[in-house]
């Protein structure tokens, strides 16, 4: 195999890889969102999945998890519910594992 071959290679190998963690990222978001909307926020169905969405988004306009968090957080907040940052970081951890599990098996 060639230097240029091998260099082709790498380089598919590590889009492929940045678009696993692009899809588990989004899916883990959104299954953090449907998990506190359902069992936080009172929202249910359709209106549920909406909120995923815009945790979704909120996770774009800052780097890290701190979009995601820090929407979660506000709209807690506003609900007059308290969950502690522990909590929430260990649920999307478990949120993570969930999506990466789901997103190989597609």
């Amino acid at each position: 195999m060639s230097f240029e071959d091998r260099q082709k290679s790498e380089e598919a190998k590590y889009k492929h890889d940045q678009e696993l963690a692009f899809k588990v990222r989004n899916r883990r978001n959104k299954l953090f969102g449907v998990w506190l909307a359902e069992n936080h926020l009172g929202k249910v169905g359709e209106d549920a999945f909406t909120y995923a969405k815009e945790l979704v988004m909120a996770a774009f306009e800052r780097p890290g998890n701190s979009g995601l968090l820090d929407k979660a957080k506000e709209d807690l907040a506003a609900a007059g519910v308290e969950l502690s940052d522990h909590l929430l970081s260990r649920h999307l951890a478990e949120c993570e594992a969930v999506a990466k599990k789901q997103v190989m098996a597609e």
